[in-house]
């Protein structure tokens, strides 16, 4: 269990590879499959298949995954994990580093506009009409701690006290504070 959550991150599951958590928790296929099991059995995790039979799956924790309705007679999850993946797994892993950056896809963010860019092209083709430019599809944006400004408030607040106190001396330095 410390393995799964220890490198889920901020999301709650994880995919991995049994390979890849035997060498993580230094023990033997039994023994993580045996642990799966006991997690699972005692509903600690929901353990979902990815693709085929295989060894790779996405390990749930906290929530079950929501299933959406039926298509085509299928029916559908998606949901947010950590991927965990070793270099041995990899059918390029002497290549692995040597390849040129991926191209990097703009994302825009609700309220933000595309704004079209570049020379254009001359005509027979035209450039796009004013408010009629394709737009990219805005993403979220991760919701602010709200944790945060109470922390700092309480924070201030304290500082505030701790000077207006008659009682006190001034401090020599921020540190008394």
């Amino acid at each position: 269990m410390h393995v799964i959550v220890g490198n889920m991150g901020r999301h709650n599951a994880l995919v991995a590879s049994v390979p890849n958590l035997q060498r993580m928790m230094g023990c033997s296929r039994n023994t993580v499959l045996r642990a799966i099991s006991v997690l699972r059995e005692q509903n600690w995790i929901e353990v979902r298949q990815l693709g085929g039979v295989g060894t790779t799956n996405a390990y749930i924790v906290n929530d079950r995954v929501a299933w959406t309705g039926k298509r085509d007679g299928i029916r559908y999850s998606l949901f947010s994990a950590a991927v965990l993946v070793s270099d041995d797994e990899q059918p390029d892993r002497d290549e692995i580093g040597t390849h040129p950056p991926l191209e990097r896809v703009p994302s825009l963010y609700p309220g933000e506009r595309q704004l079209p860019a570049g020379p254009g092209l001359s005509p027979p083709s035209q450039g796009f009409f004013a408010g009629m430019e394709p737009d990219l599809p805005a993403i979220e944006q991760p919701e602010p701690d709200q944790a945060m400004p109470e922390e700092l408030t309480q924070l201030v607040t304290g500082l505030g006290n701790k000077l207006r106190a008659p009682d006190a001396s001034p401090p020599d330095d921020a540190t008394d504070i």
